[in-house]
């Protein structure tokens, strides 16, 4: 692998702590949940795996340096932009309640679908989840209602755009153009299409047999929506977003080409800056009551950081692994890709598995030589990432945050597996199927 000019070459048991961090993640939560949930014992497991990992890179010599300050880099680029997102859409409150129809709830996901592009899909989730759990609390077959959203405004949503999910942000920083991931409109479309007019039939069914008591005290409860904090933070939001196209425009010099340039002072991460900014004014400036009415929590974002940390430590000698033996594997078609990203996704963190699957189709760090020159299989990786993080709760940060959300509102989630089963597999497998035949065979 090369970070600037310097080649890393190391055994493949250097990728080992990268595989125990995806396996903690996606295992601990079911074998040892109460322990998991603290931060403090995240931060434990990921210590123990990142620093034998960057004393080991550290020992390497020049390449081993070049290839960990690489990834740090990335990481402040990385977590920059998720704070800045989270924190200011957390001053963002819709207040009201309308009647829990069919008609509003697909109105309420599909814009969330689109929103997630601007904020993030976790940004998008925090918005609308309480609202739209508000909306429908005086109906009693609401069990499908969160988990359609997970599919859509916390996963399926966000592809149009790098703001959208994490996977999109680090492919940005290794050099997809800003605007590429517009060209998938048309997955994009098809995918969301075909998710919400199932929830939507589904939703008519579950509201046909509710009680008539239940709609008539559903019906009188309306209040009209309000937004709060928009006059502030929808600026800050603009400001972010911009920041970041203009980034795109120097070709990631602003963090992800510094090491490239040879010279740490010739790009400063102005970017990082203008956002870290924004996050700061909206702190700052926003009434507390508003952060308050959404319940916002330091917690959600503090996991991600603690979390993401390791991965991108433990992740840097497995890509220089993959790019030296990646080949080897004769995974060459778009659907492969597909559904070996997405496969990966659903049970491990999506964002981990894109970077692992372009690192594997390209033969190296740079993202940008696969959109140019195999657009088809980055495609590919890139919905599987985006669109099959909704497979489990464990496929995308803000799937659990929904699931905690609803529960604390009193809606009865189904089990991990239970999830899997009852909607996964019947609802979301079939759209699969469709993207799969429709654009990557």
């Amino acid at each position: 692998m090369c970070f600037g000019e310097l080649p890393l070459q190391v055994p493949l048991w250097a990728a080992g702590p990268f595989v125990l961090l995806l396996l903690g993640i996606a295992l601990l939560p079911l074998v040892a949940g109460h322990w998991w949930h603290s931060n403090r014992n995240k931060g434990i497991v990921v210590a123990s795996l990142s620093f034998p990992t960057a004393a080991y890179l550290l020992s390497l010599g020049e390449a081993g340096r070049s290839a960990l300050l690489h990834e740090c880099l990335a990481y402040f680029s990385f977590i920059s932009l998720l704070l800045a997102l989270y924190v200011i859409s957390g001053g963002i409150v819709l207040r009201g309640d309308l009647a829990g129809k069919p008609r509003t709830n697909l109105m309420f996901l599909a814009a969330g679908a689109v929103l997630a592009n601007l904020v993030g899909t976790t940004g998008a989730s925090m918005i609308l989840i309480r609202p739209v759990l508000r909306i429908n609390s005086k109906r009693k077959r609401t069990l499908h209602i969160p988990v359609f959203f997970i599919f859509s405004v916390s996963n399926l949503g966000g592809l149009l755009t790098p703001l959208g999910d994490p996977p999109l942000f680090l492919g940005f920083l290794k050099g997809v153009d800003f605007f590429w991931t517009m060209s998938l409109w048309k997955e994009w479309l098809v995918a969301n299409a075909l998710v919400l007019g199932i929830f939507y039939v589904w939703d008519r069914i579950a509201y046909r047999r509710e009680s008539p008591a239940d709609i008539h005290t559903d019906a009188v409860r309306v209040h009209r929506l309000r937004i709060g904090g928009l006059a502030l933070n929808a600026p800050l939001l603009a400001v972010v977003l911009l920041s970041v196209v203009f980034q795109s425009q120097q070709v990631g010099r602003g963090v992800g080409e510094v090491l490239a340039a040879g010279d740490l002072t010739l790009n400063r991460p102005w970017g990082e800056i203008v956002m870290l900014l924004a996050t700061a004014l909206s702190l700052l400036l926003s009434p507390k009551y508003l952060h308050k009415e959404n319940r916002f929590s330091w917690r959600p974002i503090v996991e991600v950081a603690v979390l993401f940390i390791g991965i991108f430590v433990t992740m840097t000698p497995a890509l220089a692994f993959l790019k030296e033996h990646g080949g080897k594997l004769g995974i060459t078609e778009a659907w492969q890709y597909f559904w070996l990203t997405g496969g990966l996704s659903a049970i491990l963190d999506n964002a981990p598995t894109y970077v692992t699957c372009c690192t594997l189709a390209g033969g190296g760090d740079d993202f940008g030589v696969l959109a140019d020159g195999k657009p088809l299989i980055l495609a590919a990786i890139s919905c599987g990432a985006v669109f099959m993080g909704a497979c489990s709760y464990i496929g995308n940060g803000p799937n659990f945050m929904v699931k905690a959300i609803a529960e604390e509102a009193g809606y009865a989630m189904p089990s991990f597996f239970g999830y899997i089963l009852r909607f996964t597999l019947p609802v979301l497998v079939p759209v699969f199927v469709v993207i799969t035949i429709g654009f990557f065979r």
